[in-house]
């Protein structure tokens, strides 16, 4: 998180996109309760929240799936595909916790899901999570379902498997307990290790394989077949 001149961390930014307004004004007065948290901009679509990203450059953007014209798993993928806004990660809110939409988020480059049922200790928990970047957040999206729905065998490109190749053992190790859902804190409780040592394994194991967050790590995982069903 950055810091303000005073050296206090400074608030995390976020973009609300929801093709509801009473609703995004419902989770405005939410977020902005938080002493870490403002709303920088809301958007009623997908092309809008696209646009407001690129200008904003928000830690987060909360992202409903279903809007009129350009949907939220579009915006998703074009908001993750820009090396511009690499800082920004998307969480995804719908009302639809079905597990299609939960894959279709993550393939999409989303770093959180979350249904719209969530309390609001559950909301700003998932914001300040994502913007840490540091697990799976969808009760839906455990384990099993990600497995069903990204497990299905595929053809690494060359590149992929070269960047595989220069995990060590540890760290293909690490990649793999991430993906079945453990935090650092649980790895180094059964690998003996500091939660520091844990984390600093998983952030070399992203940055070979160029993943964005533990997310996209898990989604790397489960594709490689590092993970079985």
């Amino acid at each position: 998180m950055p810091s303000t001149e005073g050296g206090a961390p400074a608030p995390l930014r976020v973009v609300l996109a929801d093709d509801q307004a009473l609703l995004r004004e419902a989770f405005r007065t939410l977020l902005d309760s938080a002493e870490d948290i403002t709303v920088v901009g809301q958007a009623g679509d997908g092309a809008e929240a696209i646009a407001l990203t690129q200008r904003l450059h928000p830690d987060v953007v909360v992202m409903d799936i279903q809007m009129p014209g350009t949907d939220g798993l579009a915006a998703t993928a074009a908001i993750c595909a820009d090396p511009a806004l690499h800082g920004s990660r998307v969480l995804v809110l719908t009302t639809y916790e079905t597990d299609e939409n939960v894959a279709q988020a993550l393939r999409a480059g989303a770093s959180g899901f979350i249904g719209k049922g969530v309390d609001a200790r559950g909301l700003l928990d998932a914001v300040r999570t994502v913007a840490a970047g540091d697990r799976l957040l969808s009760p839906a999206a455990t384990s099993s379902l990600v497995a069903r729905f990204l497990a299905t065998p595929v053809d690494p490109a060359p590149q992929r498997l070269e960047r595989l190749a220069a995990l060590t053992p540890r760290e293909s190790e690490m990649v793999t307990l991430v993906a079945t859902g453990l935090s650092n804190v649980e790895i180094a409780d059964r690998m003996y290790l500091s939660p520091f040592t844990v984390r600093a394994h998983v952030q070399r194991a992203m940055t070979k394989l160029q993943a964005r967050d533990r997310a996209q790590l898990v989604v790397i995982a489960y594709q490689a077949g590092l993970v079985a069903r």
